[in-house]
């Protein structure tokens, strides 16, 4: 199952049309999905603005078949049916999906900077208005950009991608991974068994992944060759040869079908830093309930920063939760900051929703 399997709400937006809500997630990460759900759970009446065209932020991008180790209850998920969950859990609640959109300015409904009650005002990169009486921002790592293989710009979507979206898609294949961080070695050890070969080319002598994985790839059926890189690709309409130079000048060919460039990514919060937050070093920095420096904005997730900051999907979760409820407080001050146990209520949608 993946995340687009689950319906959207019929009510997302075309760009340059007006959306009218009590709590705007910037973000459709994990913790963005999350967010929507407990806004929903208070009652609030939620939307959700990402730059991607799908849900699911990060994970959906660059490591929908991987598995993730690190969430309470789940032993191991892989990242398109956490999203995937993530989406159902929140459709109960009908959030409205600005999906292909970015965030772009932020003001009161005057145009001019928002101060503490005023109604806000964003705007998207494609003339999407937004109006919300609190945000919470969610945005990950911000745009994130792959960084490209030298040399093989002119092999996308010919053998080259960044991405395994499908492991099934590589079933048979000659597949070459470029990289040594986890998402490299943990997708040499997802296609070990479906692909026909599966070589890895790391630049230098040691791995960045953690060391048990490296152990694993090591002690398998996957190629590994270090201190090389790739020098060039060759094919006709279709790759099927990979040259790799070695420290030694020595320069040798790997057949192959697909080609993946793990090679980590660069990433730009953009626009939000004209949003008058206070921002250091790319991290959105905030207070212990997740407030930002301007009035009814909040943030949470891996664009966060505070003291002891730990970035990992469930502490995402969690700050997710203390924004969302501080919000609330924000957007109601007769609103109770903690709203009850779900398990308290069997329709699963609170004593503080039902207030609203």
């Amino acid at each position: 199952m993946t995340a687009t399997d689950i319906l959207l709400p019929e009510a997302t937006p075309g760009a340059g049309r007006s959306v009218e809500v009590d709590l705007l997630v910037v973000g459709a990460g994990p913790a963005g999905l999350y967010a929507a759900y407990y806004a929903g759970f208070r009652g609030l009446r939620t939307a959700i603005v990402d730059s991607l065209t799908e849900p699911g932020g990060q994970v959906m991008a660059l490591y929908p078949e991987k598995n993730i180790y690190d969430v309470a209850a789940l032993p191991a998920v892989k990242g398109r049916e956490l999203i995937a969950g993530l989406v159902q859990q929140a459709a109960r609640f009908e959030p409205v999906y600005v999906l292909g959109e970015r965030a772009d300015t932020l003001t009161n409904e005057a145009g001019k900077r928002p101060r503490a009650g005023d109604r806000l005002l964003v705007t998207t990169d494609k003339g999407t208005r937004i109006s919300c009486g609190a945000v919470v921002i969610t945005g990950g790592i911000g745009t994130f950009t792959p960084r490209p293989l030298p040399g093989g710009a002119e092999w996308e979507g010919r053998g080259l991608t960044y991405v395994v979206r499908e492991l099934a898609a590589h079933a048979g294949q000659d597949v070459v991974i470029v990289g040594g961080g986890d998402s490299a070695v943990d997708w040499a050890l997802a296609l070990a068994d479906i692909a026909s070969s599966v070589t890895v080319v790391h630049r230098r002598r040691h791995f960045r992944a953690h060391a048990a994985s490296v152990a694993d790839m090591e002690k398998g059926p996957v190629v590994v060759v270090t201190d090389a890189q790739v020098s060039s690709l060759e094919g006709d309409d279709r790759l099927h040869t990979v040259h790799v130079r070695h420290k030694d000048g020595a320069v040798t060919a790997h057949p192959a079908q697909s080609v993946i460039a793990a090679l980590g990514f660069t990433a730009d919060i953009g626009p939000l830093e004209a949003w008058g937050i206070d921002i250091v070093d790319r991290k959105i920095m905030v207070d212990t309930a997740m407030r930002t420096s301007v009035a009814g904005v909040y943030s949470a997730g891996d664009i966060t920063e505070y003291a002891g900051k730990v970035r990992l999907i469930s502490v995402g979760f969690g700050e997710a939760a203390t924004a969302v409820n501080n919000a609330a407080t924000y957007l109601d001050p007769d609103q109770p900051l903690f709203p009850g146990h779900s398990s308290d209520d069997p329709a699963g949608i609170g004593a503080a929703a039902a207030a609203v």
